[in-house]
């Protein structure tokens, strides 16, 4: 059987018979990889906790038939134990990994992966709010894929913004000329969060109020699932409580 190595950020795993262990992968440079990791269930298994749901590895792996078995697995980055300590990073990564999970069907690419391991990397870190994070990660691999919104020109006629009118089905914010009746209308902070998040401006996403961060992360739901065309399980479990890390700003009072 043909033998290769790549590194890979683990998705999921199923259990397979009484010791093994189903590992789906997002590779650097072979896409999505679904393998038996045979006896990592076993306590005396040399490589089964590095074969966990949020870690990166160096793999060896045969090519089989239906299914690859992983031959060989070296840790390069052990997110796993800090994200799993943390509820809202929990909740949050596994959104991610099932969203990469749905987004690489039928192939990965280097810009998925680097993107999820990055994303990990950052909740691990605990670098911002965890849905924060999330939310990035969401707007930035659906405009990998192909689907990006646009929170400044509109979406159907490139007419320059600012707008006001968001139509998830169209793409992103559109003139009042074209936007259909009843359209939601969304407030310039909440657009400035969302183009923050989708450009990497975390100065701004950061100082953004926890009514803002709420509304924005609505959006993003909305419109992840719409592209997606199915709904995401984990989403319901994510922790959408206000970061007590950070300080209240003004904005967080308001209610109208």
């Amino acid at each position: 059987m043909p033998l290769y190595r790549d590194e890979a950020v683990v998705l999921r795993t199923h259990k397979l018979g009484e010791a093994d262990r189903i590992v789906t992968m997002l590779s650097r440079n072979h896409g999505k990889i679904r393998a038996v990791a045979k006896g990592v269930r076993r306590t005396a298994s040399k490589f089964g906790a590095r074969l966990e749901p949020f870690m990166v590895a160096d793999v060896q792996l045969y090519q089989g038939r239906s299914l690859d078995i992983v031959n060989q697995a070296e840790s390069l980055a052990s997110y796993g134990a800090e994200i799993t300590g943390d509820y809202g990073s929990y909740t949050a990564a596994s959104v991610m990994v099932e969203t990469a999970d749905k987004l690489t069907e039928d192939e990965g690419g280097l810009q998925q992966y680097l993107l999820l391991v990055g994303a990990l990397r950052s909740l691990s870190r605990r670098e911002h709010a965890a849905s924060l994070t999330l939310d990035s990660y969401l707007l930035r691999s659906l405009s990998v894929a192909g689907w990006a919104p646009s929170f400044s020109d509109c979406a159907m006629t490139g007419v320059p913004g600012p707008h006001s009118a968001f139509v998830v089905q169209l793409g992103g914010v559109v003139a009042d000329e074209v936007a259909p009746p009843g359209a939601p209308r969304l407030d310039a902070e909440t657009i400035g969060l969302l183009s923050a998040l989708l450009t990497g401006d975390w100065a701004t996403a950061d100082s953004a109020g926890e009514r803002t961060r709420s509304q924005s992360s609505g959006i993003v739901a909305a419109y992840t699932q719409f592209h997606l065309e199915r709904k995401l399980r984990s989403l319901e479990h994510v922790d959408r409580q206000p970061d007590l890390r950070r300080p209240v700003s003004p904005a967080d009072g308001r209610t109208g």
